[in-house]
């Protein structure tokens, strides 16, 4: 079984190739199907190949389990090589971007990510929900199998471990609080200025409280759906808008934070020209928290645009990280010990097959010795001469390999059979 895990994150590529490789949250369960069979056509067809997907504004990561001949080297070539396909984009234009981690090494990146070390935001807690979504997602699409499945139930476990028993998560500025701070930047008191949030998922949600807090003087929501952009801007006693009708009310806001899962940009230069026209040129503070982008690049080249990518907060949060890094020294400890575990379970499992055979054997040597003493039985044979034969025949037949084994070894190999069989033909006593 070779397990991988291939991808690109915040640290190894560029906003513009990351967002051209993320996988739009309604083809998760497709894309998994895909490289399911991806493997499947190259893999022995008498095992399943498993394979989850996490595509989150920092990180596109296939994980994957899968039996192939050609080792662990073919399952990562495999997988960088349907990235590349599953996206339409040049093998040779992605490779250099790609990490590629083999057997523990995977292992130990995705208990890295789940604890939140891997992070933009040291620390931060929603990437353990982004990945949890990620698994029920492979699941629901039958990716998951026996490794992967115990993988990740591990991973969670270690990520639960390190986030109650270490301080990892202490003194963290999230995206959403950096964005706040951001803006106090550009304007001398929130609570002068209209904010406006496109989308309603998780992190507009969590930008929109930190805001909230700051009694900004008025509170907008722009979403596709009315009806779910209402639910949240009651709860922040905000206002709801439909996306349609951004072009027209642009102008009004002061702060705009947009994070939505358009494959294209909904905020074009045309239309945040005619904003700023119309805004006399007074100052916009944009954040576009989206990958691929909600705003297009060309906006922030205006004068009167403050313009923010979601890589533009991630250094921006990176201050007080040396504060954490005691923390992160036992948080890594947790994980390394975990690693060991994990492996440790590969390697039981892979012997499984021999436990298998053993029995098999032994049994096939059990009947025949047994069946020999029925026909004994039956032409009368006394009961305890056949018990008698019966021990013999199965003590005969269980020694002969090994003895066998012995006789035919030499040398190093000859003095570890002699040290290993006494213990393998110990009695309880």
């Amino acid at each position: 079984m070779q397990l991988v895990a291939v991808g690109l994150n915040h640290t190894t590529a560029p906003l513009s190739l990351r967002e051209k490789v993320a996988f739009p949250a309604d083809q998760i369960g497709q894309a998994v199907a895909s490289a399911r069979s991806w493997y499947g056509e190259r893999a022995p067809k008498t095992y399943s190949d498993e394979a989850a997907i996490l595509s989150t504004c920092n990180r596109t990561e296939l994980y994957a389990a899968s039996h192939l001949p050609g080792g662990v080297n073919e399952a990562i070539d495999l997988t960088a090589h349907f990235l590349a396909s599953y996206h339409k984009l040049p093998y040779s234009d992605l490779r250099p971007y790609l990490y590629a981690l083999p057997q523990e090494n995977a292992v130990r990146h995705a208990f890295r990510v789940a604890s939140g070390l891997d992070s933009m935001v040291l620390g931060e807690p929603q990437i353990l929900g982004q990945m949890k979504n990620a698994v029920r997602q492979a699941d629901a699409a039958g990716g998951l199998g026996t490794y992967l499945h115990q993988m990740f139930q591990r991973t969670f476990a270690v990520a639960k471990e390190v986030r109650s028993t270490t301080q990892i998560g202490e003194h963290s500025v999230s995206m959403a609080a950096a964005a706040v701070r951001l803006s106090q930047r550009i304007f001398d008191s929130l609570s002068e200025q209209n904010v406006l949030f496109i989308g309603a998922g998780e992190m507009i949600e969590l930008c929109a409280t930190h805001f909230a807090a700051q009694n900004v003087k008025s509170l907008t929501i722009a979403n596709r759906t009315l009806e779910r952009g209402e639910t949240l801007a009651h709860r922040l006693h905000g206002t709801p808008i439909r996306l349609a009708d951004l072009p027209d009310q642009l102008a009004q806001f002061d702060v705009v934070i947009s994070s939505t899962a358009s494959s294209l940009p909904i905020i074009g230069l045309g239309m945040v020209e005619r904003a700023i026209k119309a805004r006399r040129h007074k100052p916009m503070f944009m954040v576009d928290l989206a990958v691929p982008r909600d705003i297009e690049a060309e906006v922030g080249r205006l004068n009167d645009v403050f313009l923010y990518t979601v890589d533009d907060l991630g250094a921006f949060v990176q201050s007080g990280v040396e504060n954490r890094q005691a923390a992160v020294a036992q948080a890594e400890a947790i994980i390394e010990h975990r690693v060991q575990a994990f492996m440790n379970w590969i390697d039981a499992r892979a012997i499984v097959p021999v436990i298998q055979d053993l029995h098999e054997s032994s049994e096939a040597m059990r009947m025949m010795e047994l069946d020999r003493a029925r026909r004994l039985l039956e032409r009368g044979e006394d009961i305890d001469t056949v018990l008698d034969a019966l021990s013999r025949g199965l003590t005969a037949k269980f020694l002969h390999g090994p003895q066998q084994a012995l006789n035919n070894a030499q040398g190093d190999e000859r003095a570890r059979l002699a040290a290993l069989l006494p213990q393998l033909f110990r009695t309880k006593r």
